[in-house]
């Protein structure tokens, strides 16, 4: 069972590095916020209009990456594997200010954002958590992707299975408990792309930033990068590391179990949209000194302001 109470960080947190897809050199702060703020991004390279929250209803673009973007245009893109650290170390609460509109890709993974988090430490606030609390199954089929969100009681659990027709990826699949499992497989996976896909991701005007240093490159036969891989599974662990990052964007942690097939960006943004918007699926709950849940519903999350 996650934490009763909304965390921040102890102290600000600073990254530097380049963005995947603009290729742009980036400064990022994390800042310790008060109770009830969320998580809300700052561009500081920006005087007015610059404050985006980090909910589902704000994302405008899931191709490859996550894009959020307030009511004036000012957006912020490949927020995924922050979001994604900060939902499994429990950070409710974050100003995070960026000089530029991608997050800074660092290696691929969350690693660098789960260290620098664990090595400033985190703080209880006395304000309790509100949870998402799932009470009837909502499922999305596109394709041959696949989508549910269904009960669980007391964590989230992500099952999660990608189908590839390469030979070095081919079918995997993976179950993690966030509160209950070692999540680091999940935060140290990196990103990856399949070589042939490189050139058609350029034409995209995206992955201008990418290297060895920040994906996983696979060919038809081997890794491209020295060293292969860090996990066996490290292909299906970044997508259930993805999956996280997204659905922090409830604005809530949430009670229940995801199960994908062949998804992405865009399959978990789709179900957020369609489980959110009707109170059949779900109620609002916060637990009081570790007694049974008071419930209550509400239509959507209300987004955080600065």
């Amino acid at each position: 069972m996650p934490g009763f109470y909304q965390k921040t960080i102890k102290r600000e947190i600073q990254f530097k590095g380049v963005g995947l897809h603009n290729g742009k050199k980036v400064n990022m702060k994390l800042v310790p916020a008060a109770p009830n703020h969320g998580i809300v991004f700052k561009r500081t390279d920006l005087k007015t209009k610059n404050i985006i929250s980090a909910v589902f209803n704000n994302v405008s673009k899931a191709v490859l990456c996550t894009n959020i973007q307030n009511e004036f245009g000012v957006a912020v893109s490949t927020i995924e594997h922050l979001m994604g650290a900060l939902y499994g170390e429990e950070v409710d609460n974050l100003l995070v200010e960026i000089d530029s509109n991608e997050v800074p890709i660092m290696d691929g993974s969350a690693k660098e954002f789960v260290h620098q988090i664990r090595a400033a430490g985190t703080k209880n606030y006395d304000t309790s958590k509100k949870f998402i609390k799932v009470l009837k199954k909502c499922e999305l089929v596109i394709d041959k992707k696949f989508i549910s969100i269904e009960p669980h009681e007391n964590d989230l659990e992500i099952d999660f299975e990608i189908v590839y027709k390469n030979q070095l990826i081919r079918k995997q699949r993976k179950s993690v408990s966030l509160s209950n499992g070692d999540l680091d497989p999940v935060y140290n996976s990196r990103t990856f792309c399949l070589l042939e896909d490189v050139e058609k991701i350029k034409r995209l005007g995206l992955g201008i930033g990418g290297s060895l240093e920040n994906a996983v490159v696979v060919g038809d036969d081997k890794i491209l990068n020295e060293g292969g891989l860090r996990y066996k599974n490290e292909f299906v662990m970044h997508k259930i590391l993805d999956c996280m990052g997204d659905l922090m964007l409830a604005n809530y942690k949430i009670l229940g179990k995801v199960k994908c097939s062949q998804g992405g960006h865009q399959l978990t943004i789709a179900l957020l949209k369609e489980f959110l918007s009707n109170s059949k699926y779900f109620s609002l709950v916060e637990f009081k000194e570790k007694k049974l849940p008071n419930n209550s519903f509400y239509s959507r999350p209300v987004a955080a302001s600065a």
